[in-house]
């Protein structure tokens, strides 16, 4: 176990590291290492969260590493959290059963909501209008429409609303894109998802009457599933890579493992279309952990495989056409298979080296504090979250449908 001089100890090295390399950084790279860099700046900063449950907590605890930050009020339906969440703060947090009470506090700056999908929309456009800064969890909004109105909202307000989509923070992830988008592997013609594991996504609850409020993820009301509770991570990366949104998706989806009254599909498969031919594919299957949480981007020079950990670059065997110079320069040709050519690779790739390994989470909750003390305009902005949204709420009617549908461009 690392002791806390090694702790502080390393992080005093990673604002060494990261300070260096925004100087040396141009652009949007360098505003994007200027927003992940550690925070010495301890000016107050009030914080309400609406959702203390699970992935609630895991970012209160986050905020909290920051310099300044102090997690002021709390709302949720289910009492118990904020008992949970006084443990994380090491303080009672003044707490709400209705999150309108939270928004009304003068003592809030800023509101993270990490409530189920299914109230995003609703509970990010009131923080919004209530004049707050605004961290709100991925997937955006549960309808076109409603992402749509967080959109006019978020560009109307002089406030900060960022979307957790913390992977545009993962300095591995940045290094690698930013590689890609400069050419090093040829132009990304297809990008492939895998999201894949061996657990049922149900949790234990205390009582019957809590099963829909415990496991929202599984029904219709509150959760699209697979797709927007995973999915939405990996589409958002296809979206930065390729550089535009989808203009259609086509999905299917089943339950086969789990037959315990669940709603939402235990394994999805999606393929959205992409300007000029481009392909994005998911898979996740909730049975069988083979390949486990993963990306490949395939170019016409190389590849680029993408985890929570690392990011690691292979590169094509150069391709030579023979010609016989008996036969008039008539190209050689054989069968159309060979097993050497079509072996998976097994060599090692090139991996990308970063200053940081740091948490995605940590990075992103620390941006969107250094937005609301600077103004500054967050990575992970409204029409990220829009864009991504797009891909998850169409792909989500296409498996109803069982039909390619079309996705409305960005806005």
């Amino acid at each position: 176990m690392m002791d806390r001089r090694s702790f502080l100890h390393g992080l005093s090295a990673a604002a060494i590291a990261i300070s260096a390399n925004a100087q040396s950084l141009t652009g949007s790279d360098a505003e994007a290492a200027r927003q992940i860099a550690p925070i010495h700046d301890a000016t107050p900063l009030r914080l309400g969260i609406i959702g203390p449950g699970s992935r609630g907590k895991e970012l209160a605890r986050s905020f909290l590493r920051v310099p300044g930050v102090r997690i002021t009020a709390a709302a949720d339906v289910y009492a118990p959290r904020f008992a949970e969440l006084n443990q994380v703060c090491g303080y009672d947090v003044p707490s709400h059963a209705d999150y309108r009470a939270l928004l009304d506090r003068k003592d809030v700056d800023a509101v993270i909501v990490a409530t189920p999908f299914g109230l995003h929309g609703e509970q990010v456009l009131a923080a919004l209008h209530a004049e707050k800064h605004v961290y709100g969890e991925k997937t955006m909004a549960f309808t076109v429409e409603e992402s749509a109105k967080i959109v006019q909202a978020a560009t109307a307000s002089p406030r900060i609303f960022q979307v957790g989509h913390q992977y545009r923070y993962s300095p591995w992830i940045r290094a690698a894109l930013a590689r890609v988008q400069q050419g090093e592997i040829g132009d990304v013609t297809h990008i492939i998802g895998y999201w894949h594991r061996n657990n049922s996504w149900r949790r234990p609850v205390p009582q019957p009457s809590l099963e829909r409020l415990i496991n929202w993820r599984l029904y219709n009301q509150w959760s699209l599933g697979l797709l927007a509770e995973l999915g939405s991570h990996h589409m958002d990366i296809a979206n930065w890579a390729f550089g535009a949104t989808p203009t259609a998706a086509l999905a299917s989806g089943s339950i086969c493992k789990y037959h315990d009254g669940r709603e939402t599909d235990d394994n999805v498969q999606a393929v959205l279309s992409y300007p000029g031919g481009k392909r994005f594919i998911f898979s996740s299957i909730t049975d069988n952990s083979q390949l486990g949480d993963q990306l490949w981007l395939y170019g016409t020079k190389g590849s680029l495989n993408l985890t929570l950990e690392d990011a690691t670059f292979y590169y094509e065997p150069r391709q030579v056409t023979r010609v016989d110079p008996s036969h008039d320069g008539a190209a050689i040709t054989s069968a159309s298979y060979q097993a050497s050519g079509e072996m998976p690779y097994r060599g090692p790739g090139h991996a990308v080296e970063v200053t940081t390994a740091e948490d995605p989470t940590s990075a992103a909750t620390r941006a969107f504090i250094y937005c609301c003390r600077t103004g500054t305009h967050p990575i992970a902005d409204v029409h990220v979250g829009y864009g991504s949204a797009l891909c998850v709420i169409q792909s989500n009617q296409a498996r109803l449908d069982r039909r390619e549908v079309a996705v409305p461009p960005a806005l």
